[in-house]
């Protein structure tokens, strides 16, 4: 049995000897009248009356939580709290019938959820509060809530049961109520500018779209494996073949990698590709994405962020790669174009160097421990090592060079974004020479070879421009959370001893 302490096994007693009395612990079809937060705006108007500061001829029923109840003998103090907010309540044996009243004061408990109905009135420490005339139990607890001065504050607990962490931490609520706001936000954003929502496949016949290791699973009726998607690039891409000329996505992607502050295996992304527009376009869009969703947030465009402002207000920077590796990362420009000198730079700090890889994802590499923790404020990085771009259009000006972005907030990648390859023959020599370097061993998350997709490019796709941006890290910058487990409702966590038993 789940419910075996002490305090638990008297809460189940409670609601039997309930139910033996012919009151259901569990009953439904109570409605309520409003919110808390819309009976407080109704009734405002009583603190500012000279005398009697009540409405007692106004009953009006409302539904919440219990969270504090202080017994005064014949009469209850109690805080009751929906999702709107929190309201006191005051009943006694004058107000509830007394037998009825007794029933409560024995059985109604904090954690419960009650229904009321009375009236608004101040009370004599000048606290608004609703008289209640009647009292209805909603639902039993039987699990007690945590000591209200202490709170709950153990950070697995409020991971593993995020619905514990929202009843006591209301501003949790909140924060996923500003990710619902700016879910919503990118939603109308790319409406208004002419996108169309589309949905395609979750599991894959071939893991791509990004480089990362995919989550298999077995397809019994097919026979074959499928992979988690990585990314739904490559389906969107179909899409600007077929003819639409403007799609987005904005769905789960999955990776089967480690769990950091920043890395969840199952994350949200917005992918969008836009036809006979360029990676310049894109970078202009996503700034006024962001200053959007900013405003809509009720935000000022300086945002702090981990103790730091970060501002929005102004143009973002925009440096190439290989600028970025000198004037940001500190590094000799005769160490970035040489690979031994990047091993021997990366071994002499401590580095991982993995003699295996290309020049291209050695400076991968350079970037990831020298530069990205300082590009603080809005920084797009441009112009990337062609070899660590698979699905990006070269440079018509230097084939090594893709005309590529990335955009780095707070040290955090928040897009990616570059103008869409579409030679069909350079795409599948790019992932011959993926699959080849997978070989080697020097990148065993590279693209696989997907020739239906190539097969698609040979009916002629217009030159497109198409980004990703991660919702997660989005969310994490504007709600002030330095772990991606703040912002996912029910974040992956390792299994504890006891469910690792059962499932054996």
């Amino acid at each position: 049995m789940i419910f075996e302490n002490k305090l638990e096994i008297q809460r189940l007693q409670t609601a039997n000897e309930l139910r033996q009395n012919g009151i259901n612990p569990y009953p439904h079809f109570l409605r309520r009248d409003m919110d808390i937060t819309k009976f407080k705006l109704k009734f405002s108007h009583i603190k500012d009356l000279d005398e009697q500061r009540a409405e007692p001829s106004q009953l009006v029923s409302l539904a919440g939580r219990i969270k504090l109840m202080r017994d005064a003998g014949k009469a209850v103090f109690a805080n009751i709290e929906d999702e709107s907010g929190n309201l006191q309540i005051y009943f006694s044996n004058k107000t509830l019938n007394p037998e009825w009243f007794a029933v409560v004061k024995k059985s109604v408990e904090v954690g419960d959820i009650v229904f009321v109905r009375g009236y608004a009135f101040v009370t004599r420490t000048g606290e608004f509060s609703m008289h209640v005339s009647e009292l209805t139990l909603a639902s039993k607890s039987i699990s007690s809530l945590p000591e209200k001065y202490h709170g709950l504050v153990d950070i697995e607990i409020r991971y593993r049961q995020r619905y514990l962490d929202m009843i006591m931490n209301p501003e949790v609520r909140n924060d996923f109520k500003k990710r619902s706001i700016i879910v919503s936000t990118i939603r109308r954003f790319f409406e208004e500018k002419g996108f169309l929502e589309v949905e395609t496949p979750m599991m894959h016949p071939i893991a791509g779209g990004a480089n990362a290791r995919p989550f298999v699973t077995y397809h019994n009726a097919l026979g074959v494996n499928r992979y988690m998607r990585i990314a739904p690039e490559l389906y969107l891409k179909r899409l600007i073949v077929g003819g639409f000329e403007a799609v987005y996505e904005m769905n789960r992607n999955f990776r089967n990698e480690g769990m950091d502050l920043t890395h969840n295996p199952e994350f949200t992304s917005i992918e969008f590709y836009w036809a006979y527009h360029t990676y310049h376009d894109l970078m202009g869009v996503t700034e006024d994405l962001l200053r959007t969703i900013i405003d809509r947030l009720g935000m000022e465009q300086i945002v702090e962020f981990d103790g730091t402002m970060i501002d929005f207000s102004k143009p973002f920077a925009r440096i190439s790669y290989k600028k970025a590796l000198i004037e940001i990362g500190g590094l000799d420009p005769e160490i970035i174009s040489d690979k031994d000198k990047i091993l021997e730079k990366l071994r002499s700090d401590n580095y991982e160097a993995n003699e295996n890889l290309d020049l291209g994802h050695l400076q991968a590499e350079l970037f990831d421990n020298y530069v990205e923790d300082k590009l603080i404020n809005p920084t797009y990085i441009i112009d990337f090592p062609i070899s660590i771009s698979p699905l990006s259009r070269r440079s018509d000006k230097n084939p090594e060079i893709a005309e590529r972005f990335e955009l780095f907030i707070a040290g955090r990648e928040i897009a990616n974004g570059f103008n869409e390859l579409n030679d069909p023959v350079d795409q599948y020599n790019r992932f011959v020479e993926q699959m080849k370097g997978k070989e080697k061993g020097g990148d065993d998350e590279a693209h696989e070879m997907d020739e239906d997709y190539v097969r698609a490019l040979g009916y002629a796709m217009p030159p497109t421009a198409g980004e990703g941006i991660g919702i997660d890290r989005l969310v994490m910058l504007l709600t002030n959370k330095k772990s991606i487990r703040d912002v996912v409702l029910f974040p992956a966590m390792r299994p504890l001893k006891t469910e690792t038993k059962e499932s054996k």
